[in-house]
């Protein structure tokens, strides 16, 4: 007697391949609801301090785009030598990250603070990438360059991205040439803020010469943390998709781990 394959095997089958679909869809869902924030470390400006920026971005930038970040606000390790521009705006105390001269090219200070910064990033890390303003987003410029070529974060994970707000580059041939030049450009992806009138332009195109296709949001302001106009916003949200997704590579880390390795028996 033949027995004729009945419905039943052939409708399990699909129904056994719907439930698979089922779970791996809910599974990409958790995986989307566990990938974490890029984690930023920020660097504020010259004789201001980490709460001051803080209240700078939060009061200026829209919660959706504060919330896809995961922002740290530290203070610089040394107090203000002098007279800080946003006294009787913003509260005391003031830090700043290192000292310079009139013509901005010879610095006291510098390298404690790469170990200032480091030694942060260790404790409160890690971190995938640094956003500065000012002072502070010319040392974040800086540091992936000084950082690949073993002279500054040699303790910590790559860094992956910067975000440059009223940022230039350093006038000291001796540290520019290290960080940055023509032949060895910042590699990593780069947001900057370029405004109008703020006196830092000129140093922050020179920088923007120095990057591997550079992000840019121009702003009508001085050389201050803008808010966004319809445009710079959607470039905001733009690059910010962009560091998620480096922030949940695991492939880079697992990279990074076989560089480590192989130092340590070289």
């Amino acid at each position: 007697m033949w027995l004729q394959p009945g419905p039943a095997i052939y409708s399990n089958s699909i129904g056994e391949e719907k439930l698979h679909k089922s779970k791996k869809n809910m599974g990409n869902q958790k995986r989307i609801e566990e990938e974490k924030k890029p984690r930023v470390l920020c660097l504020h400006g010259f004789r201001t301090s980490g709460e001051i920026i803080k209240k700078q971005v939060t009061t200026k930038w829209p919660e959706s785009v504060i919330n896809k970040l995961d922002l740290v606000y530290p203070d610089a390790p040394f107090p203000s030598e002098g007279k800080s521009e946003v006294e009787g705006i913003f509260d005391s105390p003031y830090y700043e990250w290192f000292q310079f001269d009139k013509d901005f090219t010879e610095y006291r200070n510098f390298e404690e603070c790469l170990e200032y910064i480091q030694d942060i990033m260790l404790k409160q890390g890690p971190f995938d990438g640094l956003l500065g303003f000012s002072q502070g987003a010319i040392l974040s410029a800086a540091l992936p360059g000084l950082q690949s070529k073993g002279l500054a974060l040699t303790k910590v994970p790559k860094i992956k991205f910067i975000i440059i707000i009223g940022g230039a580059v350093f006038r000291s041939p001796a540290v520019a040439e290290n960080a940055y030049s023509a032949s060895s450009p910042v590699q990593c992806p780069s947001l900057h803020f370029l405004g109008e009138t703020d006196f830092l332009r000129p140093y922050g195109e020179k920088l923007l010469e120095l990057c591997v296709d550079p992000v840019v949001i121009h702003h009508p302001r001085g050389h201050t943390i803008p808010r966004f106009d319809e445009k710079g916003l959607e470039m905001m949200f733009k690059f910010i998709d962009k560091i998620h997704g480096l922030a949940n590579d695991t492939s880079s880390v697992h990279e990074q781990v076989i560089e480590e390795e192989e130092a340590v028996y070289m």
